[in-house]
C-alpha cells in the first residue's frame, strides 16, 4: 500500500477522526451516570491515553521493522505477546465497528421509524432494516486502503462531530428547551459506567501504528498526538456539558435520540452524525483486515480481490452483530472496560517497560507508567463487572 506520503495536516485529520467517533454521543450519558466531578476522570483518561500513544511511537522508533500494534507486542514479548495483542486489538476494533453500525441504525430509525426493506417475500422492518441500509452506505469506503485518500473521508467525520456539537447547542438555546438539567455533583454508583464510557472515547491506539507509518515526517507524530487529543477532548467536554445541561438525568445513551425531530437543528445533527460511521468505519476495520491478511499464505496477502472479500465479510458480520446486540450503551461500556483498557493503556505500558527496561530506572516516567497500569487494572475490573451487570439487567 502506498501510505508513505501523508502530510502533517492530513495525519492530524486521520488522528482526530480516529479519536472522534461514536463516543461523543455517549459522553452526556456517561456524565449523567457519574456526575459533574467525573469530568476530572475524562481529562485524566485523555492525558493517560495521549501518553501511552507517545510510548507506542517510541517503541516503533526502536525497531524499523515494527509497523503494527502486534509488532510492538512481538518485539517486547515474542510470539505470545503478538498473539495477545492481535486478539485484543482485533476484538476492540471489531466491537467499535459494531457500535458504529448500532449508532447508524438507531439514528436512521429515529428519522425513519416506518422504513422497511423488502426482498421478494421477505420483509425486514424496524431497526434491523436500517442497520442493513447503513452497511450498504458504508460499503464503498471499504474499497479504500490508502490512508492519504482516507484522510479526505476522515475530514467528513471530523466535521460531523463539530457540527453535532453546534446543533446540540442550537437545540439548547431554542425557546422551550433551554439548559435546565442541573444534575448531580457525584454519583459513586455510576462512576464505573462513566469511567468505561470515557475510556471508550480514547480507544484509537490500535490505529495509531497505521497512521504513524503513513506519515511523511514521522518525527512530527508527537505533535499529531497532542493536537488530536486536545481537539477531541475539547469536543467531548463541550458535548458532555451541553447534553447534560439540556436533558439532565433523562439523557439517553446517544444524545441524538433525545433531540426533537421536528426541529431543524435536530435534523441537521442527526443527519450529520450519520456521516460519522461512513467516514470512520473503514479506518476502524482496516487493522483487523490487515491482521487477517497477514496470516494468509504469501500468494494471497497482496491480492486485492481477497482484501476486498475480507473487508466485505467483516462488514457483513458486524452488521449481524449490530442487529442482535442489546444496546449501544452495552457495547461502549463493555468495550471500554475490557478491550480498550487493555489495548490503550495496559499493553502499551507493558511493552514500553519491556523494550526499554525502564523498570530498572526509578523516576517520574516509571511512576507515571505504573500508576496508569494500576488504575487500568482496577478501573477495568470494576467497569467490567458494572457493564456486565447492567447488560444482564437490561435483558
Amino acid at each position: 500500500m502506498e501510505n508513505k506520503q501523508v502530510s502533517f495536516l492530513k495525519t492530524c485529520i486521520n488522528g482526530i477522526n480516529a479519536l472522534s467517533g461514536i463516543g461523543i454521543l455517549s459522553i452526556p450519558y456517561a456524565l449523567s451516570a457519574g456526575g459533574w466531578l467525573s469530568l476530572i476522570l475524562l481529562i485524566l483518561i485523555a492525558v493517560a491515553a495521549c501518553f501511552t500513544g507517545i510510548l507506542m511511537r517510541r517503541c516503533m522508533d526502536r525497531n524499523p521493522n515494527v509497523t503494527s500494534y502486534s509488532d510492538i507486542a512481538s518485539h517486547a514479548f515474542g510470539r505470545k505477546g503478538k498473539l495477545v495483542a492481535s486478539l485484543f486489538t482485533s476484538l476492540e476494533l471489531y466491537f467499535v465497528a459494531t457500535g458504529l453500525l448500532i449508532m447508524e441504525g438507531d439514528n436512521l430509525h429515529k428519522l425513519c421509524p416506518n422504513f422497511a426493506l423488502k426482498l421478494g417475500s421477505l420483509s425486514i422492518d424496524g431497526r434491523h432494516s436500517v442497520v442493513i441500509l447503513a452497511g450498504i452506505l458504508i460499503l464503498p469506503t471499504m474499497w479504500l486502503s490508502n490512508l492519504d485518500v482516507m484522510s479526505y473521508v476522515s475530514a467528513c467525520g471530523v466535521l460531523s462531530s463539530l457540527v453535532v456539537v453546534v446543533c446540540v447547542l442550537c437545540v439548547g438555546v431554542t425557546k422551550g428547551v433551554g439548559f435546565h438539567g442541573k444534575g448531580s455533583l457525584i454519583n459513586l454508583q455510576g462512576v464505573p459506567t462513566a469511567l468505561s464510557m470515557y475510556a471508550f472515547c480514547y480507544g484509537a491506539h490500535a490505529m495509531f501504528p497505521s497512521i504513524y507509518n503513513s506519515m511523511r515526517k514521522k518525527s512530527q507524530f508527537s505533535k499529531v498526538m497532542f493536537i488530536s487529543f486536545v481537539m477531541c477532548t475539547i469536543t467531548n467536554l463541550s458535548m458532555a456539558v451541553l447534553g447534560y445541561l439540556i436533558y439532565g438525568q433523562s439523557v439517553q445513551s446517544q444524545v441524538t435520540l433525545n433531540l426533537p425531530v421536528q426541529k431543524l437543528s435536530s435534523k441537521i445533527a442527526i443527519y450529520t452524525i450519520l456521516a460519522g460511521p461512513i467516514a470512520k468505519y473503514a479506518l476502524t476495520i482496516t487493522p483487523v483486515a490487515t491482521a487477517i491478511e497477514s496470516v494468509l499464505p504469501d500468494r494471497y496477502q497482496d491480492s486485492k480481490p481477497i482484501g476486498i472479500l475480507i473487508r466485505m465479510s467483516l462488514l457483513t458480520s458486524t452488521a449481524v452483530m449490530a442487529m442482535v446486540f442489546p444496546s449501544f450503551q452495552s457495547v461502549t461500556s463493555l468495550s471500554g472496560a475490557v478491550l480498550i483498557v487493555v489495548v490503550s493503556f495496559l499493553l502499551p505500558c507493558a511493552c514500553y517497560l519491556k523494550i526499554f527496561e525502564v523498570n530498572q530506572k526509578w523516576g517520574i516516567e516509571l511512576a507515571c507508567i505504573l500508576t496508569i497500569m494500576l488504575m487500568s487494572v482496577v478501573g477495568g475490573a470494576v467497569g467490567t463487572y458494572s457493564s456486565i451487570a447492567q447488560t444482564v439487567k437490561h435483558n
